[in-house]
């Protein structure tokens, strides 16, 4: 009983009159980026796509020790996760290297995004970020009257952090960083990013979102958390829904300092469930899965890269399971078409051009797209 009501405690955020909407938060993360999107919709309102390269999700997850761990908790599907919220915290904190006050579990990060965006957004004042970024904080900050300040990528479309430091005003709540970032897939030197965070954090709050850091090798997977062990002001944000294969049992975690979980669970209001929990937990350290989706990942990135430059097409230099670049022809002409063959993709409005973004899926998928493409003739 006292593990529930410190729970309830710790999380609830009703006693602030500002429950988290899930039709709110599912709104945000499918939310049009831009008009090309949004003229797609209007035209296209229940679009189903066989083959999804809209989503960034892994086509090869769950796990098969994830699905065996889902089949063996079933059986406690009758009971609120409590006591494993906190277990779950104990392993995430071990892992990170920081005690489990350090920690906040969330139903997916999207879910922690619009917390972060929610408890500094009502400071009123801006959230500022790279641009083009994944949206979802600063579209919940703006929900809350805060101001989304917009710092283009430079030219290989990469988060240009001289600029963004540039950019703090006397009325920055927050700094909104994503390395490797989304849409565009890049990867700025974490040396770079390290300092930034360490001289900006003495002044306002950076959150640093690593949902695809995973998609890394190892050895180059340097994440920002030995900041928030230094107790810089610094937010790190972690999915399962990636490179785990989890999207739809929805669970993540940020890792900051006990003050800044305390601001941020103030306005929280679920849980992860039984079975997310135990996926994700049967999930970590499961480096042959990881390694699995890598290398099927680098590949089926490498056709669709190859094609690209065979056609001479501009885009970023993609770390993740995803592609950026700038289409010959329209944007939107390119999303219809593709969506008439039952294929999904994203597109962007960004510096008065229509870009798309394509996620990767298995070889065959990616072959089915270049096919796809070579018909279209763009």
């Amino acid at each position: 009983m006292q593990n529930r009501r410190n729970w309830l405690k710790s999380t609830l955020a009703l006693t602030a009159g500002l429950p988290l909407s899930a039709s709110l938060v599912q709104s945000l993360l499918a939310a049009p980026v831009g008009e090309t999107e949004k003229n797609f919709w209007l035209n296209y309102p229940a679009a189903a796509f066989k083959i999804r390269l809209n989503a960034n999700e892994n086509p090869y997850g769950p796990s098969e020790k994830a699905r065996k761990a889902v089949q063996e908790i079933l059986h406690e599907g009758n009971r609120y996760p409590f006591d494993t919220v906190g277990e779950m915290k104990e392993i995430l904190a071990k892992k990170e290297g920081v005690t489990p006050d350090h920690i906040a579990l969330g139903s997916g990060s999207g879910e922690l995004l619009c917390v972060a965006g929610v408890a500094f957004g009502l400071e009123g004042g801006s959230v500022l970020s790279g641009f083009p970024t994944f949206p979802m904080l600063m579209n919940y900050a703006e929900v809350f009257q805060a101001r989304w300040d917009k710092v283009n990528l430079n030219e290989n479309l990469e988060f240009d952090y001289t600029a963004l430091a540039s950019q703090i005003k006397h009325d920055t709540r927050l700094v909104f960083i994503c390395n490797p970032n989304n849409p565009t897939g890049t990867l700025v030197d974490p040396k770079i990013v390290k300092s930034f965070c360490e001289e900006v954090s003495g002044k306002v709050t950076v959150y640093a979102d690593e949902a695809y850091l995973e998609f890394l090798e190892p050895h180059q997977q340097v994440s920002m958390v030995d900041l928030v062990k230094q107790n810089k002001n610094v937010i790190v944000s972690r999915t399962f829904s990636k490179i785990y294969g989890l999207a739809g049992l929805r669970i993540g975690y940020v890792v900051a300092k006990p003050d800044l979980i305390r601001k941020m669970s103030r306005y929280g209001m679920s849980m992860p469930s039984q079975t997310a929990i135990a996926a994700a937990k049967a999930s970590l350290g499961d480096d042959a899965f990881m390694s699995l989706t890598r290398n099927k990942n680098a590949e089926a990135r490498q056709h669709l890269t190859r094609y690209l430059d065979k056609k001479k097409y501009f885009y970023g230099k993609s770390h993740t399971n995803f592609v950026f670049f700038e289409p010959k022809s329209s944007a939107l002409q390119i999303m219809t078409t593709l969506a008439d063959k039952g294929i999904g993709i994203r597109t962007w409005d960004y510096q008065q051009k229509q870009w798309c973004r394509i996620s990767i899926g298995t070889l065959d998928e990616m072959n089915v797209l270049t096919k796809a493409f070579e018909e279209m003739r763009v």
